[in-house]
């Protein structure tokens, strides 16, 4: 909230809500992933798939009810919406901040965050790959 700081205890307690909700959602991530792999047979990743969407359905839904609303205390929304969600996929972060821009008409943003948060992810992972390729490479004596 612009303005509107903290005491130590309380973003103390926040932090607290969003590492058991992040525990939470990577402990279910983990599990319903393999469970969708597992079943689907297929060799597209599903579980993946299907975690970034109902992540984002999740999010979208937390946020725009509890920020509309007192039914939920911050705490709570910190551990469903960050932690859970951020544990669960941070894709649901990603899709609701490039939703916000939109919706605040702003497309100029939106697709520069789209199209740089893919192109410079793949840049990353493809750059980890390398990276953990050069150090196996070193360690065998390559």
């Amino acid at each position: 909230m612009p303005g509107h700081t903290l005491s130590e205890d309380s973003t103390l307690m926040i932090v607290w809500y969003v590492a058991l909700g992040g525990a939470v959602g990577s402990v279910a991530r983990f599990l319903f992933g393999e469970f969708l792999q597992q079943r689907s047979g297929l060799a597209f990743p599903i579980g993946t798939l299907v975690i970034n969407i109902s992540g984002s359905l999740l999010l979208g839904f937390i946020l725009r009810y509890t920020l509309a609303t007192l039914a939920i205390s911050p705490e709570v929304r910190a551990l469903i919406a960050t932690g859970f969600c951020g544990g669960y996929t941070t894709f649901s972060s990603f899709s609701y901040e490039t939703a916000a821009l939109l919706e605040e008409g702003d497309l100029r943003r939106a697709t520069l965050y789209i199209v740089l948060s893919v192109a410079l992810s793949l840049v990353g992972t493809f750059a980890g790959l390398s990276l953990a390729g050069a150090v196996l490479n070193a360690r065998r004596g390559f």
